[in-house]
């Protein structure tokens, strides 16, 4: 059934789309599922969970972070995490950049923008992020790798409300890729998009989804 569910996920994106397939959550044979139907790149958020799942599966897995990430748990997936995905704050990038000096790699890594309606979503304002670009320290952080943003759009099934985000998202990314990355050609993700709207996001320049219940929900 995962095969099945995630073959019918892929056919469903557009050519230059990635699937992180969000496996928070589901166990160890739902992802040994998923990886042996040629899956190779899973979305977590909580390192507990994360931790195991990575000393128990195939290590050419590309484990993402895309929950909320506390400044003293960036310690423990720093010398594993293929990118981390929501890095909303300077403190928080700066620790990315310690750890990964300790463990002497270039972490690759999203800025995480809070874009939709809901005061819960974390996430930069628009204009966090600007000051944060701005400010300039990155610049000189050579174990962070800033390859371009994420967010998550509304909970709701106004499709216009989900649309206005998204394009606001890709507004955003033309406007730092311009002002900041123009030589950068690793700055390229736009990752929005998950189960329920996925594909309103690559029609609105997404190039990289998050999905998880339509892949591992029966």
């Amino acid at each position: 059934m995962i095969k099945d569910n995630l073959n019918d996920v892929l056919a469903s994106l557009k050519d230059g789309v990635q699937l992180v397939a969000v496996s928070k959550y589901h166990p160890i044979e739902a992802v040994e599922e998923a990886y042996a139907a040629g899956q190779r790149i899973f979305g977590e958020s909580r390192e507990q969970e994360l931790r195991i799942k990575y000393d128990t599966l195939p290590k050419d897995i590309q484990w993402h972070f895309i929950g909320h990430l506390q400044t003293n748990k960036v310690k423990y997936i720093a010398p594993y995490i293929s990118m981390i995905e929501t890095v909303d704050s300077l403190r928080l990038l700066r620790e990315i950049e310690k750890q990964g000096e300790k463990c002497d790699r270039v972490i690759n890594i999203l800025l995480e923008l809070h874009l939709a309606q809901e005061e819960t979503k974390s996430g930069m304002t628009t204009e966090e992020c600007r000051e944060l670009l701005k400010s300039g320290e990155w610049k000189d952080m050579k174990h962070v790798n800033i390859c371009g943003i994420m967010m998550m759009a509304s909970n709701t099934d106004d499709e216009t409300e989900i649309r206005r985000e998204f394009n606001a998202a890709q507004d955003f990314f033309n406007e730092i890729k311009t002002a900041y990355f123009t030589d950068k050609k690793d700055f390229t993700i736009k990752s929005y998009g998950m189960s329920g709207d996925y594909l309103i996001a690559q029609e609105c320049g997404s190039n990289h989804v998050r999905v998880g219940s339509k892949i591992f929900s029966f």
